[in-house]
């Protein structure tokens, strides 16, 4: 999941106080829980009551949409939302803003929230732990599910890198696994540890984000009105 985290209740409304009509927007998408309806009316609720004690009347409405990242979603269903507001708070990841405002130029749009990684919360309770950087060119397969770019403080392909403390944390920070400490214990208990003898090529960091932002297209996601074969072999057979 997309892990954010809200941004302090202050900065929100140093950023919203030259406004009055605010609408607070939510995302059912695909960040952690709690998101949609219920967290924008919550935080509509914040934003009114300190306005109150700050002698500032804000006029706050909540909506929400499936997925703020989709250019259709908005035009089809925000487009009404926005009639006489001054301003947007997207409770979305940081795509979110950004697509309000790609769809909205003419928007006044803030974020709610401060984006972090790709992760996952299956050791704690509410704490996210970074699982994946979307390089673009996944190699988890050579490691047995567990990723060295995103989990190893060096990124290394080919380790361990004699760093392991002797509890199997990172030399870089104590709480940290180290990757290549768990990828070990893995393969060895699997009885695969001889894998680890074959040095890995460089890796191919063109679909990464070093090189600016990324441009992906799925041709099998695009609508087409191109006939198909069988639309085609049927023409050429009703001519013949």
């Amino acid at each position: 999941m997309i892990v954010t985290k809200e941004k302090p209740l202050d900065e929100i409304l140093g950023f919203l106080e030259p406004y009055k009509k605010i609408l607070v927007l939510g995302c059912d998408g695909c960040t952690q829980p709690p998101r949609g309806l219920k967290e924008a009316e919550v935080m509509g609720e914040l934003i009114t009551l300190a306005g109150k004690l700050k002698d500032k009347g804000f006029e706050v409405k909540t909506f929400t949409v499936s997925r703020t990242c989709d250019n259709t979603l908005l035009k089809r269903n925000l487009t009404p939302e926005l009639e006489g507001i001054d301003a947007v708070l997207s409770m979305a990841c940081g795509i979110g803003p950004q697509t309000i405002v790609e769809e909205f130029p003419a928007v006044k749009v803030f974020p709610a929230q401060n984006t972090y990684c790709y992760g996952s919360d299956n050791m704690e309770e509410a704490t996210y732990h970074e699982r994946c950087l979307g390089c673009g060119n996944c190699i988890i397969y050579l490691t047995d599910g567990i990723c060295p770019i995103a989990r190893c403080s060096k990124n290394l392909l080919n380790g361990p890198c004699g760093g392991t403390t002797g509890d199997g944390k990172c030399e870089v920070s104590k709480e940290t696994d180290c990757a290549w400490h768990l990828i070990c214990k893995l393969l060895d208990e699997r009885g695969e540890i001889d894998r680890l003898a074959e040095i890995q090529p460089i890796k191919d960091w063109s679909t990464s984000w070093h090189g600016g932002p990324r441009h992906i297209t799925r041709d099998d996601l695009k609508l087409t009105d191109e006939p198909q074969p069988e639309e085609e072999e049927a023409k050429e057979g009703g001519g013949a």
